[in-house]
């Protein structure tokens, strides 16, 4: 064995072995002229350049999005070229979260959970932009987009910002009582995702105000303040996003801030005379063709179809809610919002259904 490893090591070191491939496509890497030496040639003469947009680029959930992302030579560069494209899914820091699409031509191929929904779009020549169809809340986040000629690697970053609501969510069992991954398969189960701190931050910026700290998709907890005041962080404190920092994911337990985007069905009210059980709520929406609506449903209904319903309802996870677009009397507070009787034990309501289109 010693003897074999020298050999293959002495062979390597001779330089006769073949140029090492991994997985990029190079023009004209080697050019041995026989004579022992090689001769690499690393760039063509051109600096590539590669170009996205600076503003985010919005969506819904259920929608297509185009995500711009276009290339040159500076200088100028006539003839083909076997360019090589790739897009891929990043974290909040920038680095790789997943594949999504590589291309070399018009031949390309999609990963993961865009496999059939991405591809590129053939706008002309020099561009690389990216098409996902049927966008769903998971996809929202930042993109690279990459371009390789030869040994020449550029590449620059599109934002793809869902228009979305985010609500606070505390499950049946009361306040603060979900560690972090917990609060994931609560938003989960209600129809949304556990929401960033950027749709946090936006949400901030709109309006929300609410003084539980929840956490985010980061494993940080925050709170977002609109008024100051003593429980919620002081009096003194400019409004703003209160921040606890990163905690322990199984330890510590809080809410959870969830976040929803448009919906890709229809929600609706049944009520009987005498009301309804939440088991008998259940029955009536499956009889009706539909399911029992989830917290997410009612967020997405109210923020984008201005569903408004002063008549309180059950939903899916036993709570009891109904949401006001325009505020008046007997219909709670003077502000637009979903609102809550809790999670009551007891009692007879109507129900809000969800049917998928």
């Amino acid at each position: 064995l010693p003897l074999l490893l020298e050999a293959t090591l002495l062979q390597l070191a001779s330089g006769s072995h073949h140029p090492f491939y991994n997985g990029f496509y190079y023009n004209h890497v080697m050019n041995d002229k026989g004579n022992g030496h090689e001769k690499v040639d690393y760039f063509n003469g051109a600096k590539l350049v590669v170009e996205t947009p600076r503003d985010p680029v919005y969506s819904l959930s259920g929608a297509n999005a185009t995500l711009p992302c276009r290339y040159r030579f500076e200088p100028h560069q006539e003839g083909k070229r076997k360019i090589r494209i790739k897009w891929s899914k990043l974290r909040d820091d920038y680095t790789k979260e997943q594949d999504v699409l590589v291309a070399i031509g018009k031949t390309y191929m999609a990963f993961g959970d865009f496999r059939g929904r991405a591809h590129l779009h053939q706008g002309g020549r020099h561009e690389a932009s990216l098409v996902v169809s049927d966008v769903r809340l998971q996809d929202d986040g930042k993109y690279r987009c990459e371009v390789i000629d030869g040994l020449e690697d550029e590449s620059d970053v599109v934002d793809l910002r869902l228009q979305g609501v985010v609500f606070p969510y505390q499950p049946p069992r009361g306040q603060y009582r979900l560690n972090f991954h917990e609060a994931e398969r609560a938003c989960r189960e209600q129809g949304a995702l556990i929401a960033t701190f950027s749709q946090l931050f936006q949400a901030w910026s709109e309006g929300l105000d609410w003084c539980n700290a929840g956490w985010l998709a980061d494993g940080t907890v925050h709170y977002p303040i609109r008024l100051p005041r003593k429980p919620c962080g002081g009096l003194h404190l400019a409004p703003g996003i209160r921040s606890y920092g990163p905690r322990h994911r199984h330890l510590h337990r809080f809410d959870v801030f969830c976040f929803s985007s448009a919906l890709r069905g229809e929600i609706f009210y049944l009520e009987r005379p005498a009301g309804l059980t939440l088991e008998e709520a259940k029955q009536a929406c499956q009889d009706a063709g539909a399911e029992i609506a989830r917290v997410g449903h009612l967020y997405s209904a109210w923020k984008f179809l201005g569903l408004d319903r002063c008549d309180a309802g059950w939903l899916a996870d036993g709570s009891v809610r109904y949401p006001i677009a325009k505020p008046r009397a007997n219909c709670g507070p003077p502000e637009p919002g979903v609102r809550s009787f809790g999670f009551p034990s007891k009692g007879r309501f109507g129900v809000f259904c969800y049917k998928e289109r």
